[in-house]
């Protein structure tokens, strides 16, 4: 199939290429061998009268002609999927569909098994993938690497749609054998005392939430361990006269868990966090995602 001289199947080939920026990822991406995806390049270069991807050192970079074709292409491909690919019906307790969704490890722990539960009993034939966010998580919600986003709300994008969850506040904690912290948390200790904090670094280099508050304010702490994940946090502080500031929800698991823990009412104000649900403003009218939105609603509703 042709439009203007272009064979439309090249599209998608295109997508990849720019996407990934290495013809062995682009083309494990859309299930073509090394040797197809470099004859796909070939002859975009030629339709485009550009090279597109260009080598260096020993990475690929896009021509300035690529980087301006980089959004249209994924726009046209996601309206099409969106519009055309996609069945006009969903039907959860017979229809099939793979879902993947960007969570953090606090979204996974608190949040998706009740989800995932629910699912299992509603629609057997779907699938759930769950995926750790990136340094850039509404990219890959534009790249088409992911259906649905868990996010707070103050790192949504304005470009799609969006829907709050829940609501999260913060408690702090400490080992119960802490022996500057007894009776009552202050300020003061707060502040004097070394803290254990989440750490995204690597992998999702978005700060978590009350960091980025405290830093917002000016409140300084004396940051001594840091860790991958939230979850872990109350756990770390046990043995020690440290403090970690953790989501309730989390600091309840851990007491529930039986850890040797106090847990303490902040001693400064932190606002509440708003978990945000975020999809592609292409994907709005998809039947399956709006199913799963409803769904997800429901169980927030009972966390």
């Amino acid at each position: 199939m042709r439009f203007n001289k272009l064979d439309l199947n090249l599209l998608v080939a295109l997508d990849a290429l720019l996407t990934e920026r290495n013809i062995s990822r682009a083309g494990e991406r859309i299930h073509l061998s090394q040797p197809a995806t470099s004859n796909a390049l070939a002859r975009l270069r030629a339709y485009f009268d550009d090279e597109l991807l260009v080598p260096q050192g020993r990475q690929m970079v896009l021509t300035p002609r690529a980087e301006a074709l980089l959004d249209p292409v994924r726009e046209v491909l996601m309206r099409i999927d969106s519009t055309i690919a996609e069945k006009p019906r969903f039907d959860p307790s017979t229809d099939t569909r793979s879902f993947t969704l960007l969570v953090s490890d606090f979204t996974t722990t608190v949040f998706m098994q009740p989800l995932i539960e629910k699912l299992f009993h509603e629609a057997p034939g779907v699938q759930v993938h769950l995926r750790a966010q990136n340094a850039r998580p509404v990219e890959q919600l534009e790249e088409y690497g992911a259906d649905m986003l868990i996010i707070p709300e103050q790192y949504v994008s304005a470009k799609h749609p969006s829907m709050t969850l829940f609501e999260e506040t913060y408690m702090c904690v400490t080992w119960t054998g802490n022996p500057h912290i007894q009776g009552q948390l202050s300020f003061d200790d707060y502040l004097a005392a070394g803290h254990v904090v989440a750490d995204y670094s690597g992998a999702r280099q978005i700060p978590a939430f009350d960091g980025w508050f405290l830093e917002r304010f000016g409140v300084k702490r004396r940051i001594e361990v840091t860790a991958p994940t939230l979850a872990s946090l109350p756990s770390l502080v046990i043995g020690t006269a440290r403090i970690a500031t953790v989501h309730k929800r989390l600091a309840q698991r851990a007491l529930q868990y039986g850890l040797p823990i106090h847990v303490w009412e902040p001693p400064l104000e932190i606002p509440v966090m708003r978990q945000t649900l975020q999809w592609h403003r292409h994907r709005d009218k998809d039947l399956a995602l709006q199913w799963l939105r409803e769904r997800a609603i429901e169980v927030a509703t009972l966390i």
